[in-house]
């Protein structure tokens, strides 16, 4: 078991002294949508005006990549997290059981609540757009001087209100996506207090994010000091690669992951064997070889301000709304696919570790960092810290096999499984088109009581069986893949996979079904925060 990362008496009593921590996030004013800091307003117009070389743009543009991410609010509101009934696993507070329930949240106190989120993106974006009207004041051969600075920006303001669309809307689709609400997209610095924004469509507002994708990353540069903090061409050709799968144009995700991946993508992917063989019980070796900058299968990480780590991790709290052995061993990094048992300690599964003790209702691989920055280290006062690999080879690779499936390109997409299958098995299985048919085909549908790793797809699109086959076999092997990464919301939601509350037991005995949530159900677009709201700013319907 790994050791606790800072010496408390209660991991109650350290959430309860990280009270401070809000001060490294900038709260929204309900006077007005969009605002930052008061030192930022206080500065900006100066420095606005004292840029005068690339390299000031750049270091600008270091502060357009946020400090929070929504994983820990997506992954208690997926499918991945059940509810345990029992006295001695405690919860992490009302956000956690509010986002667990799928109600509209109204706390504010955590890092990753929607407030948070929802300011914290605005403000990259803020800063993002103050590097692009800079550099297009210039002139034309100025400007020329300033091409991957003016794509990164781009790609940031891109990727931030992409990231705020998975939170905030229902997932693209062509027979919605008109009248779906989409989100503001400023793409100039704001003015003054009060403007008025409206949200537009979600079609709307993936078209201005292909545009801003399509314009910067072919300025990008890969010329950073620390390149896994930016957007290189690899990482952007990632999210491009992600952001054309959800937005249904196959071939452009395809083209945009090959770019990354190319034709033999295996020496590419991360050493999956290597990580197995760490040990789980020497401080965070294993989480920190993750995420590490030096590993090749890391195109793009992000450092945050989170509790993630911890409530995910070894530890009693949060233990309440948790990823047990009952989605672990029926749907998950435990359960069994058409490539066997994913893993059961035996070493015959997947290159992990699966982390699991009798006393906790966690099951978990252990690859999300907690770190602690002390501000009083006596009172042990704090904030805590983590590292999310935003976007990996490997995941890229189930988004080429996703969109080749859909495009009818089956060999392709068993490729690609199989590439993945080499590295991440410990056996290095390989599987037929028939095998995933008649594996697939034969197991029966997902229901509360009696799980499986295959759920009914409903999807406004035709599937033949074919296709249902190799994108369940897809949906599972990614959602082991990105497991505590906050993604398997977005795939319950584009193929409106019906999903439940269970209350479990101690002893994995289901005591009641408690809820559901529908295919295209309101509360799949998580409510925009109440100050944002009373702002004038239209909600998400319930």
């Amino acid at each position: 078991m790994n050791t606790p990362i800072i010496n408390i008496k209660t991991q109650k009593a350290v959430i309860k002294k990280w009270t401070m921590r809000l001060s490294a996030v900038c709260l929204i004013s309900s006077a007005m949508l969009f605002t930052s800091c008061d030192d930022y307003l206080d500065t900006l117009p100066d420095n606005r005006m004292e840029l005068s070389s690339p390299d000031e743009v750049s270091k600008l543009l270091v502060s357009a990549y946020s400090s929070i991410h929504p994983a820990y609010l997506l992954e208690m509101y997926s499918d991945n997290t059940d509810e345990y009934d029992n006295a001695s696993w405690v919860d992490a507070g009302r956000f956690q059981e509010q986002a667990y329930r799928w109600r509209d949240i109204t706390e504010t106190q955590d890092y990753e609540t929607p407030s948070n989120i929802w300011t914290e993106e605005y403000l990259k974006i803020e800063t993002a757009n103050n590097a692009i009207v800079y550099i297009e004041s210039l002139s034309e051969a100025e400007q020329k001087n300033y091409s991957a600075q003016l794509g990164e920006a781009l790609l940031c303001r891109a990727y931030a209100m992409f990231s705020l669309s998975t939170v905030f809307c229902h997932a693209y689709d062509e027979a919605t996506a008109a009248t779906d609400l989409g989100l503001p997209y400023p793409e100039k610095p704001q003015e003054k207090v009060g403007e008025e924004f409206e949200r537009g469509t979600l079609a709307e507002l993936y078209q201005k994010i292909a545009a801003d994708i399509e314009r910067g990353l072919p300025l990008l540069s890969n010329n950073y000091a620390q390149p896994k903090f930016h957007f290189t061409r690899s990482a952007a050709n990632a999210f491009a690669a992600r952001f054309y799968l959800y937005y249904h144009q196959y071939e452009k995700a395809v083209d945009y992951a090959t770019a990354v991946l190319g034709s033999h993508p295996a020496s590419l992917l991360r050493d999956w064997a290597t990580f197995a063989g760490m040990s789980l019980s020497d401080g965070m070796v294993q989480e920190n070889e993750y995420i590490s900058s030096s590993n090749n299968a890391n195109l793009l990480l992000q450092v945050t301000y989170s509790e993630w780590g911890f409530v995910a991790g070894p530890y009693g709290w949060g233990a309440r709304y948790a990823h047990g052995d009952l989605i672990s061993k029926g749907e998950t990094i435990m359960s069994e696919g058409v490539w066997g048992n994913s893993n059961d300690r035996t070493g015959r599964g997947f290159n992990y570790q699966v982390f699991y003790t009798g006393s906790l209702s966690k099951y978990f691989i252990p690859k999300i960092p907690m770190k602690a920055e002390y501000t009083d280290i006596q009172a042990g006062i704090g904030f805590p810290h983590s590292v999310m690999a935003v976007f990996t080879t490997d995941e890229t690779l189930m988004v080429r096999a996703e969109a080749e499936a859909l495009l009818g390109h089956y060999d392709a997409a068993v490729a690609d499984i199989n590439a993945e299958l080499s590295v991440f098995h410990s056996q290095g299985v390989q599987v037929t088109l028939d095998d995933i048919r008649n594996y697939y085909g034969s197991l029966r549908y997902y229901t509360p009581t009696s799980p499986t790793p295959r759920k009914q797809l409903n999807t406004s699109f035709t599937l033949d069986a074919t296709q249902e086959a190799l994108l369940q076999c897809i949906l599972q092997l990614r959602r082991i893949l990105t497991i505590h990464d906050g993604l398997r919301l977005q795939d319950v939601k584009r193929y409106g996979i019906k999903i439940y509350r269970r209350r479990l037991d101690a002893g994995q005995n289901i005591k009641e079904v408690t809820d559901s949530l529908l295919p295209r159900d309101p509360r799949c677009a998580i409510q925009l925060p109440f100050d944002v709201i009373e702002a004038g700013l239209e909600r998400n319907p319930r």
